[in-house]
């Protein structure tokens, strides 16, 4: 099952590129979005029905990586950087200065021991619509059955 995300290496650099303005509207800086993908697999459910195979992201670890993202905003709102990208409105703690501030001191929706269930759910959402992404990209160029065979190898 190695061998297929070795075969779409450059697939994912192209998706991450074009997912990139994605990130940058989503409520997790690069920094952030880069742990979260560190911490995300990507499997393909149905791998033997080539009408009902998709990716999937595998999101088990991420409550493991969520104490590290408040630590990443906390280190970011110390040095007056912003805790995200830019905000679309869904983060209820704010956005700006004063939102970043509040999220480093556990005040807003970053807040508790390993993040909110918000911000599991959130980083779980954008995971899932970058394999989506993926999976698209590789059926415009052709290359979908391809993977789906090679995963199933």
């Amino acid at each position: 099952m190695a061998n297929w995300t070795d075969s779409i290496v450059g697939d994912r650099m192209t998706v991450d590129r074009e997912f990139n303005d994605r990130v940058q509207a989503s409520r997790f800086s690069g920094q952030e979005w880069g742990l979260i993908m560190t911490a995300t697999e990507f499997e393909i459910e149905h791998a033997d029905d080539e009408e009902r195979a998709r990716i999937v992201a595998d999101t088990e670890k991420l409550p493991q990586i969520m104490p590290e993202l408040k630590n990443i905003r906390s280190q970011m709102g110390a040095m007056g950087g912003a805790a995200g990208g830019s905000n679309d409105g869904s983060d209820s703690s704010g956005g700006g200065l004063f939102g970043s501030l509040k999220r480093a001191f556990g005040l807003g929706s970053g807040g508790g021991a390993g993040g909110s269930d918000e911000e599991l759910e959130a980083a779980e959402r954008l995971t899932q619509e970058y394999a989506d992404a993926l999976q698209q990209h590789l059926e415009t160029k052709g290359k979908w059955n391809q993977v789906r065979i090679a995963y199933q190898e």
